[in-house]
C-alpha cells in the first residue's frame, strides 16, 4: 500500500493534490504516470505503465466499477468515463436512491495498450478501446472500437486507420516489448 493509501504504485507517479481519487484503495498504479488538477475518479482502476489522464477528467461508476487501462493510454482534458449508470428506461435513478429501487448498468471498461481520447471524449459502460484506437475530440464511444484505427463523433465512427509502426517501434525502446 502506498502513502497514498493506493493498491499499487509504481515509479514515476505524479498525482495533482487538487485531483480526487475517492477510492485509492481499489486503484492499482504502474510507472510513469500523471493525473492532473480537477480529476474526479470514483471508481476501481486498474493502470499500466506511461498514462496520463488530463486537467478535468471525470471517471464514474463508484466502488464496484472497473476501468483498466493498459500500456501507453492517454485521456484527454475533459474526458468522461461513465463505467456505471442508472438504466435510464426503468427504476429511480440517483446515486443517493437505495440500488434496490434502481437498475444499474455496470460493466467494465478497457484501454487497450496504446489507445487513447481526446479532449471532451465520453466512453459508455462495457466499451473497450482496442489497441492503437484514437478517439477524436467531442465524441462519444457507446461501442467497442477496432483496432489501430481513429474515431470521430457522436456516435464515435471509424475515419481511417492509425499507422502502428512508429508508436510500437517508440515503446520498444522504452522497453516495452510486443
Amino acid at each position: 500500500m502506498s502513502e497514498l493509501g493506493l493498491k499499487s504504485v509504481g515509479e514515476d507517479v505524479r498525482i495533482s493534490n487538487l485531483a480526487v481519487i475517492s477510492r485509492p484503495e481499489l486503484v492499482s498504479m504502474g510507472s510513469h504516470i500523471a493525473i492532473d488538477m480537477w480529476t474526479y475518479i470514483s471508481t476501481q482502476m486498474e493502470m499500466g505503465d506511461y498514462i496520463h489522464i488530463a486537467p478535468g477528467v471525470t471517471i464514474l461508476g463508484g466502488a464496484p466499477a472497473l476501468l483498466k487501462m493498459g500500456n501507453f493510454t492517454n485521456i484527454g482534458s475533459g474526458g468522461r468515463i461513465v463505467c456505471a449508470t442508472d438504466d435510464f428506461e426503468q427504476g429511480l435513478i440517483s446515486p443517493v436512491v437505495p440500488v434496490k429501487y434502481r437498475t444499474i448498468i455496470n460493466e467494465t471498461i478497457v484501454f487497450e495498450d496504446f489507445a487513447t481520447l481526446g479532449v471532451n471524449c465520453s466512453v459508455l459502460p462495457g466499451v473497450t478501446l482496442r489497441e492503437g484506437t484514437i478517439v477524436g475530440a467531442n465524441s462519444v464511444v457507446t461501442r467497442d472500437t477496432k483496432p489501430w484505427m481513429i474515431y470521430a463523433g457522436c456516435p464515435a465512427k471509424p475515419i481511417k486507420p492509425r499507422n502502428k509502426e512508429r508508436a510500437l517501434a517508440a515503446a520498444k525502446e522504452l522497453g516495452y516489448g510486443k
